[in-house]
């Protein structure tokens, strides 16, 4: 028995041993790998990866050393050329994109060699007032510093998203993109008589006659629903000043009551200012600029995300399958 417990106590020291050095290793694996999470890439170059295959293919071996040579030359990058940055911005309803979009902008403000201009690739919905309104304000921090911002909008700028477009210098969208809705909503159920019907009470105590407005569960009554609406008028003339601050040639009277249009009805409108692809305007101004897209590459999925993603790949494929030869829109 004594053998034993020496014997297990040795395994539990031992075992102890490796669970601190495997935690030493691994809060130092995660201090280089964010150290490295802001991804680099020089989309000058990318663009010319791109162009060399079809150009080698269909130009003459004279006419491609001729074009390798002048593109060369452009990927020099003189001192004189204009430094671009450009950001991605995908938003969901939390505008869970911010804290990158926060730590990015920091990033450039405190180089030595100033950015010339921020182009933004913009794509939202919109959602909840506070968490787009934070991401405005990180996109005017750019403004102060007197940084060129430009965002482009190739599917969809809608209420907070649009909040956020409406901070740039200059707007640019694709034709069919999705613009506006300068409003606000709130909605959700009230299951008051469902528990009156089945003899539950509920009890909402609070202090402070406009702490509640309209709850799920308790009564509502006119006066909430006269509190609730008074709070979207604010949040929604707010939403208003903020657009006029910035984009004072906008006609908010025909403009700021919850609709949307396409790019091509919306640049009559003055909401955004040239329809233009987010590709086109880069390609444009890559001949005299140094293009850099930053970028925090996606977290790995998780185990149970991977069976997620590998279960709708299967029923997808099974959905096509079985609906082939037929029309469907959704």
């Amino acid at each position: 028995m004594s053998f034993l417990t020496h014997y297990a106590l040795f395994l539990l020291k031992i075992l102890t041993c490796f669970v601190g050095i495997v935690t030493i290793v691994t809060i130092i694996l995660k201090r280089k790998s964010a150290a490295k999470m802001l991804k680099i890439t020089k989309l000058n170059k990318r663009y010319q990866e791109l162009a060399n295959p079809l150009n080698q293919a269909i130009l003459s071996k004279k006419e491609y050393k001729q074009y390798k040579k002048k593109k060369k030359k452009l990927l020099k990058s003189p001192a004189e050329k204009k430094r671009v940055v450009v950001l991605d911005f995908a938003g969901d309803i939390k505008a869970s994109a911010t804290s990158h979009l926060r730590e990015t902008i920091t990033a450039i403000l405190q180089m030595d060699t100033p950015i010339d201009e921020v182009v933004l690739r913009l794509e939202s919905a919109g959602g909840l007032v506070s968490h787009y309104g934070l991401a405005a304000s990180q996109l005017a921090r750019l403004r102060e510093h007197n940084i060129r911002l430009v965002i482009s909008i190739d599917t969809i700028a809608a209420s907070g998203g649009y909040l956020m477009a409406c901070v740039a210098d200059e707007i640019i969208a694709a034709p069919f993109a999705m613009i506006g809705s300068i409003g606000v909503v709130t909605q959700f159920p009230n299951f008051n008589r469902l528990l009156k019907n089945n003899d539950i009470d509920f009890e909402l105590l609070y202090a402070g006659d406009t702490k509640r407005t309209l709850t799920m569960f308790g009564e509502n009554t006119e006066q909430d629903r006269e509190k609730m609406q008074s709070q979207l008028d604010a949040i929604h003339t707010a939403f208003k000043n903020f657009v006029h601050h910035y984009r004072n040639q906008v006609n908010l009277k025909a403009v700021a009551n919850g609709n949307h249009w396409l790019a091509s009805q919306a640049i009559e409108l003055n909401l955004v200012d040239r329809l233009m692809s987010s590709d086109d305007y880069l390609l444009k101004i890559s001949a005299h600029s140094s293009i850099y897209h930053l970028s925090y590459p996606l977290p790995k999925p998780s185990f149970r995300e991977r069976i997620g993603i590998e279960l709708t790949a299967f029923f997808n494929k099974y959905w096509h399958e079985s609906c082939e030869n037929k029309t469907i829109f959704k």
